[in-house]
């Protein structure tokens, strides 16, 4: 469990099934993500989640906020995708339900995530992907002190030839000094 100001970042529980999937059936969250078709999608997402704080111990936790214990997103760490330029790097990445957009959340869990793992693995970067009409996404990624890398933007392989998703770019962050 990470803890900030105003956040809990943690491993998803039952309890949060409702609220994570609400936010995944909001077309404006999913704009600029792959699309949660249908419950098995979302029980798949779910699944991968807990798998990967099982084996790796860092997941996209569960943002809740201290307050009042409301489940705002997800936050975190995960495996970059196959078959990718970040396939063996350690990506971050966020997603919040529109009610939290523009309270400073997203920055706050993903600078908590980066620091837990500066301190908790050992990799000399970490990776963020989007599109690049996500300018809410990438421009946090900046905000982060993450680097875009056009060099290495990509087509992303779950994403069908002609989707307006399938181009994706790619942001690093070295580890500190």
């Amino acid at each position: 469990m990470i803890e900030t100001d105003r956040l809990i970042l943690r491993p998803l529980e039952d309890r949060d099934r409702a609220a994570l999937r609400a936010h995944c059936d909001d077309p404006e969250v999913m704009r600029y993500l792959l699309p949660m078709a249908d419950d098995a999608a979302f029980d798949a997402m779910l699944a991968r989640h807990a798998k990967w704080h099982k084996d790796l111990g860092y997941t996209f936790w569960v943002m809740e906020r201290r307050a009042d214990g409301a489940v705002i997103g997800v936050c975190g760490l995960k495996p970059g995708a196959p078959d990718t330029p970040i396939e063996n790097n350690v990506e971050i990445g966020w997603r919040l339900g529109r009610a939290w957009w523009g309270q400073g959340y997203a920055r706050e869990a993903a600078q908590a995530s980066l620091d837990w793992a500066w301190a908790n693995l050992d990799v000399d970067e970490v990776v963020a992907i989007t599109v690049e009409a996500n300018s809410g996404s990438w421009g946090l990624m900046e905000r982060l002190g993450m680097t875009r890398d056009p060099h290495n933007d990509f087509d992303h392989p779950l994403l069908a030839k002609g989707s307006p998703l399938r181009r994706h770019i790619l942001y690093r962050i070295a580890r500190p000094a």
